[in-house]
């Protein structure tokens, strides 16, 4: 017996046209959001004759590695580069460290004062961080913290851990406690099984928060500017003003700059994108 083919019904050409519409206005929606980066990319690639010219090229008629090699050979570029690592990671790994612990906590046991302290988490994350500048900066030059990294570090903690804790408290929610029960049931303490049974089901969600705090501590402007003076302590967002001069702005190698102040966490994103999706996924299956 020969198959008999469904015919598609009426409305199968008009939800066909309905997502071609759709395609071409994302399409147009990211071309809108990925031009500036791509002018950034050309920019950094042009020379200084072409970067100016009019009417201005989309593509660089003579590619050159000159503005690379003059931000690379900056005096302060490479300890800026430390700064922002040692910032970047400690940031992360701290609020990684009492986030999960928090999140956990907030999870699992029952205690007075816990949705209040949850309300608490998501008020932080309204405060404007210009409005704690002079506040912070005050309290820091009190405890002799003011152009130290470590003091920077403590100061980054204060803005990422509510969002690491809230966002680690969908993920720890999302897996089943009947896994750490067994766990126990098996002969495994507290701690054991949540080193056993959840952090390992907790890698995406951890990569995911990871990632957000790793980009809000790297592009963080403001409040490096106010407590760090010196200029090898500073971070690259700090360093890429030196490109802007009482002579003119070296468009060259500002753009060259930026492109390899954001080429680690580029890097770093691409690398743990799947399990970003993944992490993102869980913990929207119960907050």
């Amino acid at each position: 017996m020969s198959a008999v083919r469904k015919r598609p019904g009426p409305g199968a050409g008009l939800r066909r046209r309905t997502r071609r519409r759709y395609d071409v206005v994302g399409l147009l929606v990211a071309a809108a959001l990925g031009f500036p980066v791509y002018w950034m990319l050309i920019t950094a690639f042009r020379p200084a004759s072409e970067i100016l010219s009019l009417p201005p090229e989309f593509w660089p008629a003579n590619p050159t590695f000159a503005n690379f090699t003059r931000a690379m050979r900056t005096e302060t570029f490479w300890s800026n580069v430390r700064s922002s690592a040692v910032i970047g990671l400690g940031t992360v790994l701290v609020s990684l460290l009492v986030g999960t612990l928090a999140a956990f906590a907030l999870s699992r046991f029952r205690f007075a004062g816990r949705k209040a302290f949850v309300v608490v988490i998501l008020t932080v994350q309204m405060i404007p961080l210009a409005a704690l500048v002079i506040p912070v900066y005050l309290l820091l030059n009190e405890a002799g913290l003011t152009d130290s990294l470590g003091g920077v570090i403590l100061v980054y903690l204060v803005f990422t851990l509510p969002f690491t804790v809230w966002m680690l408290h969908g993920f720890i929610s999302a897996i089943p406690v009947e896994l750490e029960e067994a766990a126990m049931v098996d002969g495994c303490g507290r701690l054991g099984a949540f080193v056993r049974v959840v952090l390992p089901l907790l890698a995406p969600g951890l990569v995911a928060t990871s990632v957000f705090a790793m980009v809000q501590a790297w592009n963080e402007y403001v409040l490096v500017y106010v407590l760090l003076s010196t200029p090898e302590k500073q971070t690259l967002s700090i360093w890429l003003v030196s490109f802007q001069t009482s002579f003119g702005t070296d468009y060259g190698g500002l753009m060259a700059g930026a492109t390899l102040t954001a080429l680690p966490v580029v890097v770093f994103f691409l690398a743990v994108q799947r399990k970003i999706a993944a992490g993102l996924a869980t913990g929207a299956v119960k907050g």
